[in-house]
């Protein structure tokens, strides 16, 4: 059993990805696989927020 503990935080979104698609879950609890979830939808989120605001910048230039 994993004593150790995630942070998700810590770990690039690549590592977050895979443990996400991991197909055995004993290496992550329950309660891991969440955070890391939950961490892979906030960076998803904030990565849509910079892709728009991007967007607005190039249609200000135009």
């Amino acid at each position: 059993m994993n004593t150790q503990r995630i942070n998700p935080q810590e770990l690039s979104s690549r590592k977050l990805w895979q443990l996400a698609d991991t197909r055995s879950r004993d290496e992550i609890s329950t309660d891991e696989l969440s955070e890391v979830i939950s961490e892979l939808a906030k960076r998803c989120h904030d990565l849509n927020k910079l892709q728009e605001i991007d967007q607005l910048k190039n249609a200000r230039r135009d």
